[in-house]
Protein backbone atom coordinates (compact mmCIF):
# COMPACT_ATOMS: atom_id res chain seq x y z
CA UNK A 1 0.00 0.00 0.00
CA UNK A 2 2.99 2.12 0.82
CA UNK A 3 6.23 2.63 -0.69
CA UNK A 4 9.19 2.52 1.29
CA UNK A 5 12.65 3.47 0.06
CA UNK A 6 16.29 2.58 1.35
CA UNK A 7 19.50 1.68 0.03
CA UNK A 8 21.79 -1.60 -0.19
CA UNK A 9 25.15 -1.14 0.40
CA UNK A 10 27.32 -3.69 -1.69
CA UNK A 11 30.58 -5.19 -1.33
CA UNK A 12 32.99 -3.56 -3.97
CA UNK A 13 33.65 -6.83 -4.96
CA UNK A 14 30.26 -7.89 -5.31
CA UNK A 15 29.30 -11.11 -7.62
CA UNK A 16 26.52 -11.54 -8.40
CA UNK A 17 26.27 -15.25 -8.16
CA UNK A 18 27.03 -15.85 -4.74
CA UNK A 19 24.80 -15.45 -1.64
CA UNK A 20 25.52 -13.06 0.72
CA UNK A 21 24.29 -12.66 4.56
CA UNK A 22 22.09 -9.52 4.93
CA UNK A 23 22.64 -6.99 7.74
CA UNK A 24 19.85 -4.59 8.63
CA UNK A 25 21.42 -1.36 9.94
CA UNK A 26 17.36 0.21 11.77
CA UNK A 27 17.09 3.22 13.77
CA UNK A 28 13.17 3.47 14.23
CA UNK A 29 13.28 7.49 14.42
CA UNK A 30 10.31 9.17 14.60
CA UNK A 31 12.63 12.17 14.76
CA UNK A 32 15.11 10.99 11.89
CA UNK A 33 15.51 8.68 9.55
CA UNK A 34 18.94 6.15 8.88
CA UNK A 35 18.21 6.13 5.16
CA UNK A 36 20.41 8.68 3.76
CA UNK A 37 18.72 11.91 1.34
CA UNK A 38 21.74 10.98 -0.69
CA UNK A 39 24.90 8.93 -0.74
CA UNK A 40 28.28 11.07 -0.22
CA UNK A 41 31.25 8.43 -0.32
CA UNK A 42 33.66 10.98 1.48
CA UNK A 43 33.85 11.72 5.44
CA UNK A 44 32.43 15.75 4.53
CA UNK A 45 28.42 13.88 5.36
CA UNK A 46 25.47 16.08 6.53
CA UNK A 47 24.66 14.81 10.21
CA UNK A 48 22.34 12.23 9.45
CA UNK A 49 24.76 10.87 7.24
CA UNK A 50 27.81 9.86 9.37
CA UNK A 51 26.79 5.93 9.37
CA UNK A 52 27.36 6.17 6.26
CA UNK A 53 30.91 5.27 5.62
CA UNK A 54 30.58 2.56 8.64
CA UNK A 55 27.96 1.06 6.53
CA UNK A 56 29.76 0.73 3.56
CA UNK A 57 32.57 -0.58 5.81
CA UNK A 58 30.57 -3.37 6.95
CA UNK A 59 29.08 -4.16 3.69
CA UNK A 60 33.17 -4.94 2.66
CA UNK A 61 33.94 -7.58 5.17
CA UNK A 62 31.46 -9.59 2.72
CA UNK A 63 27.79 -8.52 4.02
CA UNK A 64 25.20 -6.65 1.92
CA UNK A 65 23.68 -4.11 4.34
CA UNK A 66 20.47 -2.72 3.84
CA UNK A 67 18.76 0.75 5.65
CA UNK A 68 14.94 1.46 5.12
CA UNK A 69 13.13 3.44 6.16
CA UNK A 70 9.55 2.61 8.22
CA UNK A 71 6.14 3.48 8.55
CA UNK A 72 6.17 6.41 11.29
CA UNK A 73 9.71 8.02 10.38
CA UNK A 74 10.03 11.82 9.05
CA UNK A 75 10.38 13.08 5.73
CA UNK A 76 7.16 11.94 4.10
CA UNK A 77 3.77 13.03 4.46
CA UNK A 78 1.92 13.30 7.70
CA UNK A 79 0.24 10.69 7.84
CA UNK A 80 3.32 8.30 7.41
CA UNK A 81 5.11 10.16 10.40
CA UNK A 82 2.17 9.84 12.67
CA UNK A 83 2.06 5.75 12.70
CA UNK A 84 4.33 6.09 15.22
CA UNK A 85 2.50 8.05 17.88
CA UNK A 86 1.38 6.18 20.70
CA UNK A 87 2.81 2.61 18.68
CA UNK A 88 6.56 3.11 19.24
CA UNK A 89 6.50 -0.69 19.91
CA UNK A 90 5.98 -0.86 16.47
CA UNK A 91 9.98 -0.20 15.86
CA UNK A 92 9.74 0.03 12.08
CA UNK A 93 10.35 -4.03 12.15
CA UNK A 94 7.78 -5.41 10.08
CA UNK A 95 8.29 -2.99 7.25
CA UNK A 96 12.04 -3.51 7.57
CA UNK A 97 10.99 -8.12 7.23
CA UNK A 98 8.69 -7.24 4.59
CA UNK A 99 11.10 -5.07 2.25
CA UNK A 100 13.55 -7.47 3.04
CA UNK A 101 11.53 -10.12 1.77
CA UNK A 102 10.61 -8.27 -1.39
CA UNK A 103 14.31 -7.76 -1.95
CA UNK A 104 15.10 -11.23 -1.54
CA UNK A 105 12.42 -12.55 -3.93
CA UNK A 106 14.30 -10.00 -6.33
CA UNK A 107 17.87 -10.81 -6.01
CA UNK A 108 19.23 -13.97 -5.61
CA UNK A 109 22.17 -12.96 -4.32
CA UNK A 110 20.66 -12.17 -0.76
CA UNK A 111 20.75 -15.19 1.50
CA UNK A 112 17.49 -14.49 4.45
CA UNK A 113 18.49 -17.27 6.36
CA UNK A 114 21.06 -14.86 7.07
CA UNK A 115 20.10 -11.90 8.31
CA UNK A 116 21.41 -9.43 11.16
CA UNK A 117 20.67 -6.48 12.30
CA UNK A 118 22.11 -4.05 14.27
CA UNK A 119 21.79 -0.27 15.85
CA UNK A 120 22.02 2.72 18.16
CA UNK A 121 20.36 4.05 20.83
CA UNK A 122 17.01 4.00 19.53
CA UNK A 123 18.35 1.34 17.34
CA UNK A 124 19.59 -0.10 19.80
CA UNK A 125 16.15 -0.70 21.25
CA UNK A 126 14.60 -1.99 17.88
CA UNK A 127 18.13 -4.42 17.30
CA UNK A 128 17.44 -5.88 20.56
CA UNK A 129 13.77 -6.19 20.04
CA UNK A 130 13.80 -7.68 16.27
CA UNK A 131 15.80 -10.21 17.50
CA UNK A 132 13.39 -10.76 20.72
CA UNK A 133 10.22 -10.85 18.72
CA UNK A 134 11.11 -12.00 15.51
CA UNK A 135 13.21 -15.00 16.67
CA UNK A 136 13.27 -17.12 13.11
CA UNK A 137 13.79 -14.00 10.57
CA UNK A 138 16.65 -12.17 12.75
CA UNK A 139 19.34 -14.74 13.74
CA UNK A 140 22.27 -11.72 14.74
CA UNK A 141 21.70 -8.65 16.49
CA UNK A 142 24.03 -6.10 17.85
CA UNK A 143 22.50 -3.51 19.94
CA UNK A 144 24.51 -0.04 21.35
CA UNK A 145 23.40 1.91 24.02
CA UNK A 146 19.86 1.14 23.50
CA UNK A 147 16.85 2.85 25.60
CA UNK A 148 15.41 -1.13 26.14
CA UNK A 149 12.44 0.41 28.16
CA UNK A 150 11.40 3.80 27.72
CA UNK A 151 9.91 4.43 31.13
CA UNK A 152 13.23 4.62 32.40
CA UNK A 153 14.00 6.90 29.78
CA UNK A 154 14.14 10.67 29.04
CA UNK A 155 10.67 12.31 28.64
CA UNK A 156 12.02 14.16 25.48
CA UNK A 157 11.89 11.01 23.68
CA UNK A 158 9.14 8.55 24.73
CA UNK A 159 6.22 11.03 26.02
CA UNK A 160 7.10 12.74 23.69
CA UNK A 161 6.05 10.55 20.82
CA UNK A 162 4.36 7.75 23.12
CA UNK A 163 2.63 10.10 25.15
CA UNK A 164 2.11 9.75 29.16
CA UNK A 165 2.18 6.63 31.14
CA UNK A 166 -1.33 5.18 31.31
CA UNK A 167 -1.80 2.36 33.61
CA UNK A 168 -4.20 -0.41 33.90
CA UNK A 169 -4.72 -1.07 37.44
CA UNK A 170 -6.67 -4.02 36.42
CA UNK A 171 -4.59 -6.08 34.24
CA UNK A 172 -1.42 -4.48 35.65
CA UNK A 173 0.11 -3.22 32.48
CA UNK A 174 0.34 0.20 31.00
CA UNK A 175 1.07 1.95 27.27
CA UNK A 176 4.44 1.40 27.39
CA UNK A 177 4.80 -1.81 28.37
CA UNK A 178 4.64 -3.52 24.74
CA UNK A 179 8.05 -1.98 23.75
CA UNK A 180 9.92 -3.12 26.82
CA UNK A 181 12.62 -5.61 25.68
CA UNK A 182 13.58 -7.30 28.85
CA UNK A 183 10.14 -8.77 28.96
CA UNK A 184 10.62 -10.20 25.89
CA UNK A 185 14.07 -12.12 27.40
CA UNK A 186 12.75 -15.68 27.19
CA UNK A 187 12.38 -15.26 23.15
CA UNK A 188 16.24 -15.45 22.71
CA UNK A 189 17.44 -17.97 19.89
CA UNK A 190 19.86 -16.15 17.93
CA UNK A 191 23.24 -14.58 19.13
CA UNK A 192 22.73 -11.16 21.06
CA UNK A 193 25.34 -8.42 22.03
CA UNK A 194 24.67 -5.96 23.63
CA UNK A 195 27.23 -2.95 24.01
CA UNK A 196 26.77 0.15 26.27
CA UNK A 197 29.36 2.99 27.49
CA UNK A 198 29.53 3.38 31.51
CA UNK A 199 29.36 7.10 31.18
CA UNK A 200 26.52 7.19 28.76
CA UNK A 201 25.60 11.05 28.52
CA UNK A 202 21.90 10.04 27.16
CA UNK A 203 20.95 6.40 27.64
CA UNK A 204 22.04 5.59 30.97
CA UNK A 205 23.50 2.15 31.85
CA UNK A 206 20.67 0.73 33.65
CA UNK A 207 18.79 -0.03 30.55
CA UNK A 208 20.81 -1.95 29.27
CA UNK A 209 21.66 -3.91 32.69
CA UNK A 210 17.88 -4.43 33.49
CA UNK A 211 17.41 -6.55 30.57
CA UNK A 212 21.02 -8.26 31.19
CA UNK A 213 19.14 -9.26 34.60
CA UNK A 214 16.06 -10.46 32.38
CA UNK A 215 18.74 -12.56 30.13
CA UNK A 216 20.26 -14.17 32.96
CA UNK A 217 17.36 -14.93 34.86
CA UNK A 218 16.25 -16.91 31.49
CA UNK A 219 19.51 -18.36 31.32
CA UNK A 220 20.18 -16.93 28.04
CA UNK A 221 23.30 -16.82 26.24
CA UNK A 222 24.43 -13.46 24.65
CA UNK A 223 27.39 -11.53 24.34
CA UNK A 224 28.23 -7.41 26.54
CA UNK A 225 30.68 -5.22 26.54
CA UNK A 226 30.65 -1.97 28.91
CA UNK A 227 33.46 0.30 28.12
CA UNK A 228 34.13 2.33 30.43
CA UNK A 229 34.65 6.61 30.53
CA UNK A 230 32.85 6.34 27.34
CA UNK A 231 29.24 8.27 26.36
CA UNK A 232 26.70 7.77 24.18
CA UNK A 233 28.34 7.87 21.06
CA UNK A 234 30.34 4.73 21.36
CA UNK A 235 29.56 4.05 18.01
CA UNK A 236 32.27 6.25 16.47
CA UNK A 237 34.55 4.22 18.74
CA UNK A 238 37.26 2.19 16.91
CA UNK A 239 36.95 -0.81 19.28
CA UNK A 240 33.60 -0.70 19.21
CA UNK A 241 33.21 -1.18 15.49
CA UNK A 242 35.80 -3.73 15.38
CA UNK A 243 34.23 -5.85 17.99
CA UNK A 244 30.45 -5.24 16.09
CA UNK A 245 32.49 -6.17 12.60
CA UNK A 246 33.96 -9.56 14.53
CA UNK A 247 30.47 -10.56 15.54
CA UNK A 248 28.82 -10.85 12.22
CA UNK A 249 31.48 -12.19 10.64
CA UNK A 250 31.67 -14.83 13.07
CA UNK A 251 28.51 -15.57 14.10
CA UNK A 252 26.14 -14.51 10.49
CA UNK A 253 28.91 -15.14 7.70
CA UNK A 254 30.27 -18.10 10.24
CA UNK A 255 34.63 -17.05 9.52
CA UNK A 256 36.58 -16.29 12.17
CA UNK A 257 37.66 -12.25 11.93
CA UNK A 258 41.09 -11.82 12.74
CA UNK A 259 42.00 -11.52 16.12
CA UNK A 260 42.42 -8.06 17.74
CA UNK A 261 41.99 -6.19 14.12
CA UNK A 262 43.20 -2.16 14.72
CA UNK A 263 40.95 -0.16 13.12
CA UNK A 264 43.21 3.02 12.36
CA UNK A 265 42.95 6.70 10.37
CA UNK A 266 44.76 5.83 7.08
CA UNK A 267 48.88 7.05 6.87
CA UNK A 268 48.64 10.40 5.34
CA UNK A 269 50.42 10.66 1.96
Amino acid sequence: VTNLYGVMFKPSNFDSTRKYPVIDQIYPGPQVTSVPYFYVPTSRLPINQTTQLQVQAIAELGFIVIEVDHLGGNLRSKAFHDFYYGNMGDNGIPDHIAAIKQLGSMHRYLDLDRVGIYGHSGGGFASTDALLSYPDFFKVAVSESGNHDNRTYQAAWGEKYEGLLVRDTIRKTDNYENQVNYLKAKNLMGHLFLIHGDMDDNVHPANTIQLVNALVAANKTFDLLIVPDRNHGISQDPYVMRRMWDYFVRYLMGAEPPRDYLIAPAPLP
